[in-house]
């Protein structure tokens, strides 16, 4: 019969604490409140949104989702009187630490030549490539829940095409 002494197991336990502890560490980037803007049956690109928070720091570099051909992360700004948006293809800076907002009308990530329409109660995945200072890159999975159209206007976000030049109303 073996008989197992409280000490043999300290080592192993010590290392699967250190195991989950780098797998923790591992994981720097963490997303919040990720939403998708619903559709009407003919649209065929949306917004999604989100709260992004990077402990150490670095950008988000692209993004991908099973519900949509096209995936970008862009940016809405105002020029004179019309809203244009661009993707940024160098990527969005996550400044170490501090939540950076994905909302309507700012930052967002563009999802365009959607598969299916997309109505509130969905659930739409998404994978964030995020890099960090020290060049890693690390996928964040998010589930973003789909949310009803709401108002039509630039400041809604909602209508939007992905042309780049956006009108005011």
């Amino acid at each position: 019969m073996f008989l197992f002494h409280a000490h043999w197991l300290r080592p192993a336990a010590t290392l699967a604490a250190l195991a989950l502890a780098g797998l923790s560490a591992s994981a720097q980037t963490t997303v919040q409140d990720a939403w998708v803007r619903g559709v009407v049956a003919q649209q065929k690109a949306t917004g999604a949104f989100m709260q992004i928070t990077s402990a150490r720091g670095g950008k988000l570099l692209s993004a991908s989702s099973p519900a949509a051909g096209v995936v970008e992360i862009h940016e809405m700004a105002m020029d004179g009187n019309t809203m244009k948006m661009r993707a940024l293809t160098e990527g969005l800076p996550l400044p170490a630490g501090k939540p950076v907002a994905l909302k309507p009308g700012g930052y967002h990530v563009m999802l365009m030549d959607l598969k299916a329409p997309l109505k509130a109660g969905d659930t739409v995945e998404l994978s964030l490539v995020v890099e960090g200072k020290d060049g890693k890159k690390e996928t964040v999975p998010v589930k973003a829940a789909v949310r009803a159209m709401g108002g039509m206007g630039a400041a809604s976000g909602a209508g939007h095409d992905h042309h780049g030049m956006h009108n005011k109303n």
